[in-house]
């Protein structure tokens, strides 16, 4: 009997969290359909190419992605048990929420794992392929790198704005550069038109202006040298850019070996060194919320099941978008060294696991919380004067 419901409870729990998994990764295709077609139409950059990209940018998405998909799979289910009875069917019957644990560990169990791969494996490999791919892309269309009617930093040191961009013929009007690779000096070029030319080497991104002034500031002796031109070649290296073969990784790109043993090379406790710790702890963070939100979505399934399933699916957004903000806020502190990133990264877990816990306890005991029956209480008045036209 127990492998039984076991087995029917995992059942209930996996379509939900298929068609979450699928809905999630729609949205996410859509926010980038624009850019994308932007691609195709403007800069002819081929389908394969665009595609390729749209894939390795993939698993840091579906980092977010798991955990969501888990907590809405095994929400959704114990909701529509509870709708029918079922699980008060199973209280009767000696059957407490303690004894349907096990599908739903297993079931956050194997998405846990499927979320450490991809935070683990496939998210390094997927940004060197990203950079290797933009790479090659850049070298044939340069002016990808442009944004009209924005201040782009793409380029390391450099910082350009372009007020328009002919993308047939490259060219360019109303640039603004601010150079600042060469340490102590700070380079200012204005100029009114501009364009891409094309050069022989494609690994440098080659701008000629027209009608523009420079201005060199150096900074030790605090002088200004302005000059005017009729024609200036403004030159970047795109594997600088980029991030070439001899370059330093960026944290999201090393593995974790190479994680570790930057952390233990690394003498000096300076940004570079807490964002590898961050992003060290977020690679075992990420797959256990799956586990966090597992367990949670058990007792909010319970508590939802005489209000709507928009109640229910409501609360889960709202419990994951608390578990988002704490993140953040964790990434932002633990960035600087004001707070320790490793606390950080696994206080969202400990946060919601703690409510979890205490919510499953008290679903399992049949006793209310207060707070959520005020909110679906709220919830139900606002839905009821939707439906009847009434504001108030």
């Amino acid at each position: 009997m127990p492998k039984l419901i076991h087995r029917y409870v995992f059942s209930e729990i996996l379509p939900p969290a298929l068609v979450t998994f699928l809905v999630l990764s729609a949205v996410f295709l859509m926010t980038q359909m624009l850019q994308l077609a932007n691609l195709v139409v403007n800069h002819r950059v081929g389908i394969v190419s665009v595609l390729l990209l749209l894939a390795f940018a993939m698993p840091f998405f579906l980092q977010f992605v798991f955990p969501m998909a888990t907590m809405m799979g095994v929400l959704l289910a114990f909701l529509r048990m509870s709708q029918d009875n079922e699980t008060a069917a199973l209280k009767a019957g000696g059957i407490g929420l303690g004894q349907i644990l096990p599908p739903v560990l297993a079931f956050s169990l194997a998405a846990m794992a499927l979320c450490a791969f991809v935070s683990v494996k496939a998210l390094p490999l997927g940004r060197l392929a990203a950079k290797a791919l933009l790479l090659d892309v850049a070298r044939k269309n340069i002016e990808l790198g442009i944004r009209e009617g924005a201040f782009n930093d793409t380029f390391k040191d450099v910082v350009l704005y372009v007020g328009q961009v002919e993308p047939a013929s490259r060219k360019l009007s109303h640039v603004f550069i601010e150079d600042r690779r060469r340490p102590g000096t700070v380079l200012t070029i204005i100029a009114g038109q501009g364009e891409l030319v094309s050069n022989p080497d494609r690994t440098v991104w080659h701008l000629r202006l027209k009608d523009g002034m420079v201005d060199q500031v150096r900074e030790r002796d605090q002088t200004v040298y302005s000059l005017h031109f009729e024609t200036y070649d403004f030159r970047v290296d795109l594997t600088r850019v980029l991030g070439g073969a001899g370059d330093q990784l960026d944290e999201e790109e090393m593995t974790l070996a190479q994680l570790r043993g930057f952390l233990r090379n690394r003498t000096q406790r300076d940004d570079k060194y807490y964002m590898a710790l961050l992003e060290l702890h977020k690679k075992f963070a990420m797959p256990f919320a799956c586990v966090v939100m597992g367990v949670l979505g058990i007792p909010l399934g319970i508590v939802s099941r005489s209000s709507r399933r928009s109640f229910g699916v409501g609360l889960g957004l709202a419990f994951f978008l608390l578990y988002y903000l704490i993140l953040s806020a964790g990434w932002v502190f633990g960035e600087s060294g004001a707070y320790p990133p490793a606390l950080g990264m696994w206080m969202p877990n400990a946060v919601l696991l703690a409510v979890a816990v205490i919510l499953f306890r008290r679903a399992d005991q049949d006793r209310p919380v207060r707070l959520l029956e005020s909110v679906r209480e709220m919830w139900s008045r606002l839905s009821r004067a939707a439906r009847q036209g009434d504001p108030a």
